[in-house]
């Protein structure tokens, strides 16, 4: 049984998941729209959510706290540098998954995870 367990454990080891997760994070903030699956999307919102909450606090300990799950001084260069200054008076909400169908190969649901601030089709 699950009960209580929140994480999504994607079907691999925890070092794995970990490393995919922060490999997907840098991709997300270096290209500010990735295509994945749909669990991948949904555990990358939980992932990468607080950290873009952090990146509103600019000092050396946040900086330091975010390197330590991004592993990528470029992604975290960008987002401190870009997207905390874009995404400041925002309260919550960084992230869109938006379901784009199905996989040919193997039928698994996939997705489109993008930060919201960076996208023209939905601004007024």
């Amino acid at each position: 049984m699950r009960h209580r367990k929140k994480n999504n454990n994607l079907g691999v080891i925890s070092s794995h998941r970990k490393s995919m997760l922060s490999n997907m994070a840098s991709s997300l903030i270096k290209r500010k729209r990735i295509m994945t699956t749909l669990a991948k999307a949904k555990a990358l919102r939980k992932y990468i959510e607080p950290l873009l909450t952090k990146s509103k606090k600019n000092t050396i300990h946040s900086r330091r706290r975010i390197f330590k799950y991004l592993n990528d001084k470029q992604s975290v260069l960008e987002l401190f540098e870009k997207i905390s200054s874009k995404i400041y008076n925002r309260p919550g909400g960084y992230t869109r998954i938006i379901k784009t169908g199905f996989r040919v190969g193997d039928s698994s649901e996939t997705a489109m995870i993008e930060l919201v601030d960076y996208n023209n089709h939905y601004k007024k």
